[in-house]
């Protein structure tokens, strides 16, 4: 797969709950479990994200990786001044997918929108005992700013300077 051969479109939450659901249901599968299948459908994530904020890459007519792109965090990020960031949220690559670059292709997206948007960084946050995930944030160029509890749950807090 190739950088041409993607295409990003917004606001189709069920093609999201579509690759999100495929890559929790691998991840139990390997006992690494990262997000309850319950909490993946449409109506769920409508719960927690506005449609709008949902991007979804697409290839050959299929969605194959998605994430949400926020303009505040305050769960996550409570003292972020107001405008300093964007900050990604359920960054999901198709397990027919993975290893295929989607996921650097999906970061270099939410980095061009975050430009475009004039924020200076692009934020997120991840479990902190999940090492190989981390690696991959790290190797994109995120840097480690912090780690934090947040309803019992250890995650890290990564920073891309996007100027």
């Amino acid at each position: 797969m190739t950088p041409e051969t993607l295409t990003l479109t917004r606001g189709d939450v069920t093609a999201a709950s579509e690759v999100l659901t495929a890559t929790a249901a691998a991840l139990i599968a390997r006992g690494e479990d990262l997000w309850p299948l319950e909490s993946l459908t449409p109506a769920r994530l409508l719960r927690h994200y506005p449609a709008p904020d949902w991007r979804v890459a697409w290839a050959a007519g299929r969605p194959v990786g998605a994430y949400v792109l926020l303009d505040a965090d305050p769960l996550f990020w409570p003292d972020a001044p107001p405008g300093e960031a964007l900050y990604l949220h359920k960054l999901a690559v198709h397990p027919e997918f993975q290893g295929q670059g989607v996921s650097g292709w999906l970061l270099r997206q939410a980095v061009q929108e975050t430009a475009g948007r004039e924020r200076p960084f692009l934020r997120l946050d991840t479990a902190s005992a999940r090492p190989r995930l981390r690696a991959v944030y790290e190797r994109f160029g995120f840097r480690h700013v912090g780690e934090r509890v947040v309803r019992a749950w250890p995650v890290s807090l990564y920073e891309y300077a996007v100027s």
